[in-house]
C-alpha cells in the first residue's frame, strides 16, 4: 500500500540527560533509515535541569539535531515543575498531558500528518491515555538494560499476582531467583524506588504494569551483550514485542563543546599522557559526594600513584533537590596540598565531556556510577569499569556488570546515595577500598582482571557490529519501523 503523506511518530521523552539524549538519537536513526518517517519530539521543560551545565549541553544537542523530518516542540513551562516530592518527574508528566493533547490535536488537523503512534520514555506512561484518545498505539523506549526490564516485570508480577510486598526486602540479605539472571539477585541491589514503603514502590511498579499495554518496547541494549536476558524476555508471552536497538549513543562532539576552552584543556592534558595510563572518575549528571567521601577518593588516588582525571561536583545543600554545581575553589573540598602534590599525574575537573574522554587513547579505566548510558559508552570505547553505583537502577547495573557479565571490577555494588533522599547518609567508602578497586582496574597482576579487559575489548567490537547493516540491532530497528508502518495499513 502506498503511503501518500509522511508517517508521523510522536516522541515524548521525560526531562533529564539520560532519558532525552538517547531518545533523540534513536529518532535520528529512524528517520535516517526510512524516508517515509517524520518524527516530532515533544520536550517538557523543568527548571531543575535548564539552568545547569547539563541543561545547556542538552539544549545544544536539540538545536544541532533538528532537521527536515525531525522536529522539536517545547511544551509550555510548568510553574509547579520544581516539585519537591519523590515523584516530581511523574507529577510533571501528568501536568503535561493536556499540552500533549493540544499539540497532537493541531497535528492531526492537517491532512499532511498521518500519525502512526507515540513513542514514550519509561516514565511517560500517562501519555498512553492520550494516544488511546487518538486511536493510535504506544511504544515504549526503555533507556536501561534488558535484564533490568525483566526484573521489573518479575517484581510487578509478584506484587500483582502473588500479593508479595517487595518493600519488605529493604535492608534484607535475601537473594532472589529472577528470570533473565543466571545468578541470584541480592535484595541490597534492588532500586530505591522498589524498596520505598511510602507508596513509591507501588507507583513505580505501576509503570511496568502499563508497559504490558504497549505495542512494543525498544530497549537500549544489544543481543550480544545481554543474550541470556534477551532470550528470557523474548520467551515471555505476557510481555509486548521487544526491539533491542542499542547501543543508542550520542557520539559526535557538539559544536558548543568543541569551542569551550575548559574542554580543550582536558583533551590537551590527555594528549600528553601515555596510552591506557589514566583512570577516569566520573559519576553522572546527578552524581556528587560530601567532603568526607571526596577526601577518601583523593587519598586513594595519591596512594595508587596512577594517573587520573577526576570529575568533582558540588552537591546541593542538604534537603534540596537539584543538579550538582561546579566548585568555585576546589581547594575548599580537597585535602590540603593535594592539587600541588598530584600536579604531574592528575587533573581535577568539574563537568566532564564524557564520551570524548572515554574515546581518548590515554584512558585505561573508568570508575563509574554505572548509569546505563555511561556503561554503553564505556563498552563502546573499550574501557573497563570499576563500579560505584549511586541511585536509580545503578546498583542493578553494577551487579550485572560484575557478577553476570564479568565486564567490570567492583569497588561497591550496593552503595546508595539517592538524590531523592530515600536513604540515610551512605556509609563511607574508604581510601583503601577505592585504591584496591583502582589497582584491579589499571594493573594486570590479576588474571581475572586481564580477562575482564579482554572481554571488554571483545564487547566493544560486538557493539559496533550490532548497529551496522546486518547487525542484530540494525535488524531490530528495521522490525520496529515495519511495525510502525503497518499501523497505517490497519483498519
Amino acid at each position: 500500500m502506498k503511503v501518500d503523506a509522511p508517517v508521523e511518530l510522536v516522541f515524548i521523552p521525560s526531562p533529564g540527560m539520560g532519558h532525552l539524549v538517547p531518545m533523540v538519537e534513536i529518532a535520528k536513526q529512524l528517520i535516517g533509515r526510512d524516508y517515509r518517517l517524520s518524527i516530532t519530539v515533544l520536550v517538557m521543560k523543568m527548571p531543575l535541569f535548564d539552568k545547569s551545565k547539563i541543561g545547556s549541553t542538552t539544549q545544544s544537542l536539540l538545536l544541532t539535531a533538528a532537521e527536515e523530518r525531525l522536529n522539536f516542540v517545547y511544551l509550555p513551562q510548568q510553574d509547579q515543575a520544581e516539585v519537591r516530592s519523590k515523584d516530581f518527574i511523574l507529577e510533571l508528566i501528568d501536568m503535561n498531558k493536556q499540552h500533549v493533547r493540544d499539540h497532537v490535536t493541531k497535528m492531526v488537523s492537517t491532512e499532511l500528518r498521518r500519525l502512526a503512534g507515540f513513542v514514550i520514555d519509561m516514565f511517560c506512561t500517562p501519555m498512553m491515555d492520550v494516544a488511546a484518545e487518538f486511536g493510535i498505539p504506544t511504544y515504549v523506549f526503555f533507556p536501561s538494560s534488558c535484564a533490568f526490564l525483566g526484573l521489573m516485570f518479575h517484581l510487578e508480577t509478584l506484587e500483582r499476582d502473588h500479593n508479595h510486598d517487595v518493600t519488605e526486602l529493604k535492608d534484607s540479605d535475601a537473594e532472589l531467583e529472577v528470570p533473565g539472571f543466571t545468578n541470584p539477585v541480592p535484595a541490597k541491589v534492588l532500586p530505591s524506588r522498589v524498596l520505598d514503603k511510602e507508596g513509591g514502590s507501588t507507583r513505580f511498579l505501576g509503570i511496568f504494569k502499563r508497559f504490558r499495554e504497549a505495542k512494543g518496547i525498544m530497549v537500549n541494549t544489544f543481543e550480544e551483550l545481554e543474550s541470556y536476558a534477551v532470550k528470557s524476555l523474548a520467551g515471555d508471552d505476557k510481555v509486548p514485542p521487544i526491539y533491542n536497538v542499542g547501543p543508542v549513543l550520542h557520539l559526535l562532539k557538539d559544536k558548543k563543546e568543541e569551542e569551550e576552552e575548559e574542554v580543550n584543556q582536558i583533551m590537551r592534558w590527555l594528549d600528553d599522557q601515555p596510552p591506557s595510563s589514566v583512570v577516569f572518575l566520573c559519576f553522572g549528571s546527578m552524581g556528587s559526594f560530601d567532603e568526607d567521601q571526596v577526601r577518601e577518593i583523593a587519598q586513594a588516588l595519591e596512594q595508587s600513584s596512577h594517573r587520573f582525571l577526576w570529575s568533582v561536583r558540588q552537591p546541593q545543600p542538604k534537603g534540596k533537590i537539584g543538579m550538582p554545581s561546579e566548585y568555585q575553589d576546589l581547594n575548599q573540598v580537597l585535602p590540603e596540598g593535594f592539587l600541588e602534590r598530584t600536579t604531574k599525574i592528575g587533573k581535577v575537573i568539574g563537568w566532564a565531556p564524557q564520551v570524548a574522554v572515554l574515546s581518548h587513547k590515554a584512558v585505561g579505566g573508568f570508575v563509574s556510577h554505572c548509569g546505563w548510558n555511561s556503561t554503553l559508552e564505556s563498552l563502546w570505547c573499550g574501557v573497563p569499569m570499576a563500579t560505584w553505583p549511586m541511585y536509580a537502577e545503578q546498583q542493578m547495573n553494577a551487579f550485572q556488570l560484575v557478577r553476570e557479565l564479568e565486564l567490570a571490577v567492583e569497588i561497591k555494588l550496593d552503595y546508595r546515595k539517592d538524590f531523592r533522599f530515600y536513604y540515610s547518609k551512605p556509609k563511607l567508602v574508604t581510601a583503601d577500598e577505592i585504591e584496591n578497586g583502582i589497582r584491579k582496574l589499571m594493573e594486570n597482576e590479576d588474571k581475572s582482571t586481564e580477562g575482564i579487559k579482554n572481554k571488554v575489548q571483545e564487547m566493544s567490537e560486538k557493539s559496533k557490529i550490532a548497529v551496522k547493516e546486518g547487525g542484530s540491532s540494525y535488524d531490530s530497528i528495521g522490525g520496529f519501523i515495519e511495525d510502525a508502518m503497518n499501523n497505517m495499513h490497519s483498519p
